[in-house]
């Protein structure tokens, strides 16, 4: 399983998120790709990985986020750490320059947040690490927000995240591909992949873009 699960993440890593989100439409009959607002905030790094999710709900306690504090020590290296606000928008940050400094130690890919992020100079100088996040904020949770559960079903950009389903993302935006459809999804983006590079380069040789439509039939 961890074998397959590692030719899973390397093959997504290598195909073009368009593809991919074209391939869960096509085999899901759902859309995979999350609101535009969920974007990269610290640099334009790709992820791809496993999630591993985290559920925020409002509260006017002062409680630390406790259940996304334990996922970055527990889940497996290569995890994209996925929090969700239930009931959406925030605009505070549910994540920071510790919880990163965490995440590096353990080998996470990245985290996908509908939510905000703060610390950006730090996290940028000191780390390097991909987030792709609603917001920037400098506002705390203490007192507004608290976690509820992890490694439980969460919606993120419109899209529900199941633990373990492959989190992909890049400037192009960020797809979920369900782990039961990866192989066959991932087969399919690389045929789609592969018949676009073919398309281009006869758009290109002919000079024409209408006989590259008519021969391949994709835009």
């Amino acid at each position: 399983m961890k074998e397959e699960l590692e030719q899973l993440v390397a093959g997504f890593s290598a195909v073009a998120i368009a593809s991919i989100a074209d391939a869960v439409d096509k085999l899901t009959g759902k859309q995979g790709y999350m609101h535009s607002s969920i974007k990269p905030r610290i640099n334009d790094k790709r992820i791809c990985g496993p999630a591993a999710t985290v559920l925020e709900s409002a509260t006017d306690e002062f409680l630390p986020p406790q259940h996304a504090l334990d996922l970055i020590d527990e889940a497996p290296a290569g995890s994209v750490i996925v929090i969700s606000i239930e009931g959406g928008q925030s605009e505070v940050a549910v994540w920071g320059g510790l919880m990163t400094a965490g995440a590096v130690a353990n080998g996470h890919a990245g985290a996908v947040l509908d939510g905000g992020v703060r610390d950006l100079a730090e996290i940028r100088r000191d780390y390097g690490f991909p987030v792709y996040a609603r917001e920037v904020s400098p506002g705390t949770t203490l007192g507004r927000y608290k976690t509820v559960a992890s490694q439980v079903p969460v919606r993120v950009g419109g899209v529900v995240v199941h633990p373990g389903d492959l989190v992909v993302g890049d400037v192009d935006g960020v797809v979920v591909v369900p782990i039961a459809k990866a192989a066959e999804i991932l087969a399919m983006s690389q045929e789609i992949d592969q018949r676009e590079l073919e398309q281009a380069k006869l758009i290109i040789a002919e000079k024409s873009l209408r006989k590259g439509l008519a021969k391949y039939g994709r835009i």
